[in-house]
């Protein structure tokens, strides 16, 4: 193997190792026999396990915000498609990156300030401050309290999304649909059966 295919071997075996064991649980002894490599290897590319482990954070962040960023952008203008858009987005990368999502959800090493699920959470709730800051004015309500309703409205989809991917009791339209019935009506205006107007009318 060359460097780079190498280095990428590696981070596709702790990906999968931190998914199922942990940050704590798993070793470099455990990747270096996972990966068919001795032990110098992996401390050549990155520096021992935390290095390895902040790099597969890293991309899984990067990846997860890309898509919100997309979505959110392909429907800027409309606040309830925004918030449909946002839910699909994030119920998509559990589906299709469930260990990335594994990684994200457990805590940090010690000592790591970033990469933790309440930073990324932080992280997806700035991208869409603006947006509702433009809804609260155009409603005549206080743009200063955004940044708490956007932490609010992220978290209330991705913890539910956590609970999906471990029960799969629903189809994911059906989750997104429900999350937004709560987010878009409040309890006290909630919908018998709520759908994802976006996509009806697609």
């Amino acid at each position: 193997m060359t460097g780079p295919q190498r280095r990428q071997q590696l981070i596709e075996v702790g990906r999968a190792l931190f998914a199922e064991r942990g940050f704590e649980g798993t070793s470099v002894e455990q990747i270096s026999e996972a990966a068919d490599v001795s032990k110098p290897v992996i401390y050549e590319h990155f520096g021992g396990k935390e290095g390895l482990y902040a790099v597969v954070v890293d991309r899984e962040i990067q990846a997860l915000l890309g898509q919100i960023t997309d979505a959110l952008t392909e429907h800027e203008g409309n606040a309830r498609a925004l918030l449909e858009a946002a839910a699909m987005a994030l119920l998509d990368y559990i589906e299709t990156s469930t260990d990335g999502f594994r990684i994200l959800v457990r805590d940090s090493p010690p000592g790591q300030s970033t990469g933790s699920f309440a930073s990324l959470i932080s992280d997806i709730a700035t991208q869409v401050e603006h947006i509702l800051a433009a809804e609260f004015k155009r409603r005549r309500l206080d743009p200063k309290t955004a940044p708490l309703y956007a932490q609010m409205l992220v978290g209330m989809v991705a913890i539910p999304g956590g609970w999906w991917l471990d029960s799969r009791r629903m189809k994911k339209e059906d989750v997104a649909a429900h999350l937004v019935n709560l987010a878009w009506n409040g309890l006290a205006g909630m919908e018998a059966r709520p759908t994802l107007r976006s996509r009806a009318k697609g």
